[in-house]
């Protein structure tokens, strides 16, 4: 039987052949094959744990080989593999089925076996090699059966992954079906997912803005003072998120295992990730890196949203690397060891002040920031990262009382409209690589947006009177036609267009820092 493992390396690592040799001699262990410290330290660990599951450690020379040794193995996750492999050299355990087995797993000194991170990347690598048998900790059969793509062993312990390797079977439990345990369900519980906009009042063109936004997955910018609900709809917006489908599912759930951010038990990530990364973030914490390199925030976020708060208090460097993955939906990571990459489709949604005080515009308030100090301010979000977000709304501070307002529509309501224009999205690009109007490639658009000719005309007046780019133009036409795929019409018309031209004006004719707080009636939809 051939013992294979996995190591972590980028979006997709490496599977690792574990070779065993043992020859008279003094007793030790060597493992071999550009090993890491945690690996070297595996020869003790392995040793305690066989002792004291009842079993025999060889007291010869043991050489363990790791290959392809040119890669480099770090992590505590080739525990069980070793064990399992110098057990079958010694004699110990005679393996019932002599195809290859994907075995992965921490040993403690007692023998019980610990979950590790990137089961579904490993299990994914392994079936792309015709491996279809997987010796995985309990609490990760669930993500190892993910992808049914072949037969998971769940064991709790190295006697039970002992008596696995040798019956082809095992008594731990297992979850029924096809082991996709969703994260969160189907379905947004709204304390999970951070409020409903029943209970968001006085700002209809925001919520209006979520919705386009969930739609056609578009970039978002939120400008207000402080208390006009920026933040609060911002992480209201998951309530109206539509699932994941079935690739995008297992993609987000890969990256977050990479990342050891899953729950032990927890198989597909059904509701799209929420990412929140607090402003003191690094670069490297926000696009990933690292020695063994790991996913950043913009790769967690795939296919789901990058909330900054306060976007303009994060480090300049910090916000211009969002640059790249915003256009090319990847990272790229060039280290001394290697070029790794992540996926990186993310929704970015920012939510800052007017000015460092926050009072700019404010009725009633004086700001106390003199202009160099408002340019400083602005000065942190680049004109290229402002140009690649579609939609953005200047908010203001509710005027009226929260004890009369009322209630506004249910998250469940807008959130059905948005699934329906995810089904037609889905179903329109079904032969692409993208399924979002955000995704929509320029070359394209000409023959995806069907525009009627009234709707054209009012883009070319738009074009003279707000001198818009050739970016803008595109990304006034992604949003026009997520607002017809809200309403169901075929074609893009002309009160689509002038509504997506009104999300786009902040900021595009004149310096964005000097709008008005109270700007309602000129960012209201045309129709």
């Amino acid at each position: 039987m051939h013992i294979y493992t996995y190591v972590a390396a980028g979006y997709t690592g490496h599977i690792v052949a574990v070779e065993v040799d043992i020859r008279r001699g003094i007793p030790g262990t060597d493992i071999v094959g550009l090993a890491g410290s945690a690996v070297r330290e595996a020869r003790e660990r392995v040793r305690v744990a066989v002792r004291r599951s009842g079993l025999y450690y060889p007291r010869d020379r043991v050489v363990v080989n790791l290959s392809p040794a040119g890669v480099p193995k770090s992590g505590a996750g080739l525990d069980l593999a070793i064990a399992m492999a110098v057990l079958i050299a010694a004699g110990q355990l005679s393996a019932s089925d002599p195809q290859a087995i994907l075995v992965l797993g921490e040993l403690r000194l007692d023998g019980r076996v610990r979950p590790v991170s990137g089961v579904l990347a490993a299990v994914s690598e392994a079936a792309r090699l015709g491996i279809r048998r997987y010796l995985v900790p309990a609490a990760n059969v669930a993500e190892a059966l993910a992808l049914n793509s072949g037969t998971a062993l769940p064991v709790a312990s190295l006697a039970e992954a002992a008596n696995a390797v040798q019956t082809g079977h095992t008594s731990a439990a297992r979850p029924t079906g096809h082991g996709a345990v969703d994260q969160q369900g189907h379905h947004y519980d709204a304390n999970i997912a951070g409020g409903d906009f029943r209970y968001y009042y006085g700002a209809p063109l925001i919520v209006r803005a979520m919705e386009i936004a969930a739609a056609g997955r578009h970039n978002l910018l939120l400008v207000g003072p402080p208390g006009s609900g920026k933040t609060l709809a911002a992480r209201s917006m998951p309530s109206i998120l539509a699932p994941l489908g079935g690739m995008e599912a297992v993609e987000a759930t890969r990256i977050h295992s990479l990342a050891g951010a899953l729950t032990a038990g927890t198989g597909l990530l059904r509701c799209p990730p929420f990412r929140s990364p607090h402003h003191t973030s690094s670069t490297e914490g926000m696009i990933g890196g690292g020695v063994v390199p790991r996913p950043g925030e913009v790769s967690l976020a795939h296919h789901g949203v990058l909330f900054l708060d306060e976007a303009l208090q994060f480090r300049r460097p910090v916000l211009q690397s969002l640059r790249e993955p915003m256009e090319s939906t990847r990272i790229n990571l060039a280290r001394a060891t290697g070029n790794y990459w992540f996926p990186a489709d993310f929704q970015l949604v920012l939510a800052c002040n007017p000015c460092p005080c926050g009072n700019l515009g404010r009725q009633g308030h004086h700001c106390l920031c003199s202009q160099a100090e408002v340019d400083r301010y602005w000065r942190g979000l680049s004109g290229p990262v402002l140009d690649r977000v579609e939609l953005r709304v200047a908010a203001a501070a509710f005027a009226g009382s929260l004890l009369t307002g009322g209630q506004g529509e249910s998250s469940r309501s807008i959130r059905s409209r948005v699934v329906a224009a995810v089904e037609t999205q889905t179903q329109r690009y079904r032969n692409s690589q993208y399924s979002r109007n955000a995704r929509l490639h320029s070359h394209e658009i000409a023959a995806m947006v069907h525009a009627t000719d009234q709707a054209q005309q009012a883009l070319l007046a738009a074009v003279k009177t707000l001198c818009l780019s050739n970016r803008a133009q595109y990304a006034i036409l992604r949003v026009a036609r997520t607002i017809a795929d809200l309403e169901g019409a075929a074609s893009v018309g002309k009160y689509h267009l002038l509504e997506a031209v009104q999300y786009r004006r902040l900021g595009d004719n004149g310096p964005i820092a000097s709008f008005d707080a109270h700007p309602a009636s000129s960012l209201a939809p045309a129709h």
